[in-house]
């Protein structure tokens, strides 16, 4: 029997699962991140908790293919990071590191590209070789898988979407120091700000008045109520993100687009609205690209970690 791990590291938390080769999750569970100290303990505290679960399970290094990794950065061919966001990590050399903690063989990836390799392999993705992944969360993440491989990029920055230019006009800044990211508008935190901004513009009648918290669950919960104000934010927002995806759908010509993170959670009802303003602008030779939810949720990371080292 062959296993492999896939590992998911977060700023909160390490998502780990130990899986046969044929895809079969055995076993998922999580540890701390520990981000103290410039991050140096986080490695060193995943291969110990790789340790004590092959000592669990009575799996010997030979039954082991290796471990995949997804980290919140970008990570080179090399498995070298640069530089991250909520990790500590400066310069650091994942793979190798790992490699020499672990005595195994270890891939490492950007973790939203690891998400959609996971969508392809096991999630609402399966049967497809070139997609495109898109995470709303806090941000906006993206993955692309080409002929069945995820797009890295020279510098380990391939398909960060979130930070497409989409408004030339924007004058606020995204978090990356650019203005007019995708991120500003399809985010949480992006449909929270279209929010903001409508309720100020006019004195429309709206539900999202009454509300103590403007977000964007919120918005959709008010869109399914059926209030006016609500259906024309998510219109703005299906428009910035639906000709996004024509643009890029011209780059790589996917034959799905999934829609992850915590707003898909929306539903079905979130996908018409990208589907309109996609079919406005995508060039005829990719009007066929289907649009569909993430089904792997939270274990997408740790699926598409495994895919990565086999």
């Amino acid at each position: 029997m062959e296993y492999c791990f896939g590992v998911d590291i977060g700023g909160t938390t390490v998502k780990i699962g130990l899986f046969r080769t044929d895809g079969e999750l055995i076993d998922k569970w999580e540890i701390k991140t520990r981000t103290e100290n410039k991050g140096e303990a986080i490695l060193p505290d995943v291969a110990d908790a790789l340790k004590k679960k092959m000592e669990e399970k009575e799996i010997k290094a030979s039954q082991l293919s290796g471990i995949g990794i997804g980290i919140p950065a970008p990570v080179d061919g090399d498995g070298v990071v640069q530089n991250t966001a909520n990790l500590g990590w400066g310069y650091k050399e994942v793979r190798r590191e790992m490699e020499e903690l672990t005595g195994m063989k270890v891939a490492a990836g950007n973790d939203a590209n690891v998400a959609a390799l996971g969508e392809m392999w096991l999630g609402a993705g399966k049967g497809h070789k070139d997609l495109i992944m898109v995470t709303l969360g806090t941000g906006v993440g993206g993955g692309v898988i080409v002929n069945g491989q995820p797009l890295t990029g020279a510098h380990g920055a391939g398909g960060e979407i979130g930070h497409l230019c989409v408004n030339y006009e924007e004058e606020e800044h995204c978090g990356c120091g650019k203005q007019g990211c995708l991120e500003q508008y399809a985010s949480a935190t992006g449909i929270a700000r279209l929010a903001r901004k409508r309720l100020a513009a006019d004195d429309t009648a709206s539900v999202l008045r009454d509300k103590e918290t403007i977000d964007a669950k919120a918005v959709f919960d008010a869109l399914k109520e059926g209030d006016r104000l609500s259906e024309e934010i998510v219109e703005e927002f299906g428009r910035y993100l639906g000709y996004a995806m024509a643009n890029l759908a011209a780059v790589t010509d996917p034959s799905v687009i999934v829609i992850g993170g915590g707003v898909s959670k929306a539903g079905s009802i979130l996908l018409g609205y990208i589907e309109k303003y996609f079919a406005e602008k995508v060039f005829f030779a990719n009007k066929e690209t289907k649009f569909v939810l993430a089904k792997l949720g939270n274990d997408a990371g740790i699926c598409g970690a495994a895919r990565l080292i086999l």
